[in-house]
């Protein structure tokens, strides 16, 4: 169910991280650039052919960490807020996705019908996850990629920043499925009957905001993580 899979990409990170972080200080650059690259590259592979979006966040979560790893030596701080950047969007899209009771990417086609906010709250999440200006997605990935590159590791930001688009293309083809497609379907009428809600969406605006709408914000994170 999604919220299982909520509860592995999101609340099953805290601890590794944490743990990354307290050893940050023994650990090598060198096995840190591999490992980085090799999960985001798999990441980014792995999410390509998938049409379940739990998949597909599952693959992500992989680049993700990929890019909590590479910094973690070098500004262990930029570790944790990418992880609290990341908990909070992905935390967003499995609340709106369990909302909606959506598991599949064909799926989302006809999500336009019954909810249009719905739809583009999802598109802005994604988009953030991707790592896309001017979202708040895009703010830890700047700032991991400004520290690689005033620490002399140039080819590996370029690198770090090749593997993100691949990331990006799989969410762009959810947002095309759910915004600019649809599915024939065997009614007549596009528009559905507007059932009443019985699940509670009080906290999902909330949380569609942090999670898009956060890089105005940039230099008062810069300030605590440095």
């Amino acid at each position: 169910p999604l919220s299982s899979g909520m509860i592995l990409l999101t609340w099953q990170k805290i601890a590794p991280t944490s743990l990354l972080y307290q050893i940050s200080p023994t650990l090598n650059m060198k096995i840190l650039i591999i490992l980085a690259f090799l999960s985001t590259m798999l990441g980014g592979w792995g999410g390509l052919n998938q049409t379940h979006l739990r998949k597909i966040l599952a693959y992500s979560s992989i680049a993700h960490m990929g890019w909590m790893t590479i910094i973690v030596l070098i500004n262990p701080s930029l570790t944790l807020l990418n992880l609290l950047i990341y908990i909070i969007a992905t935390l967003t899209l499995f609340l709106m996705l369990n909302f909606t009771s959506i598991t599949k990417i064909k799926s989302l086609s006809n999500l336009w019908n019954k909810s249009t906010p719905m739809t583009m709250a999802i598109l802005l999440t994604l988009l953030s996850l991707g790592g896309l200006p001017p979202l708040t997605g895009f703010m830890p990935k700047w700032l991991i990629l400004q520290e690689l590159v005033s620490n002399n590791n140039i080819i590996m930001a370029i690198l770090m920043a090749m593997s993100a688009l691949l990331n990006l293309f799989f969410y762009m083809r959810i947002i095309y499925t759910s915004t600019l497609t649809m599915f024939p379907t065997t009614n007549n009428s596009k528009l559905q009957w507007p059932y009443p809600q019985t699940k509670t969406i009080n906290i999902i605006p909330t949380l569609t905001i942090i999670s898009s709408l956060l890089l105005p914000l940039s230099p008062m994170f810069i300030t605590l993580v440095n």
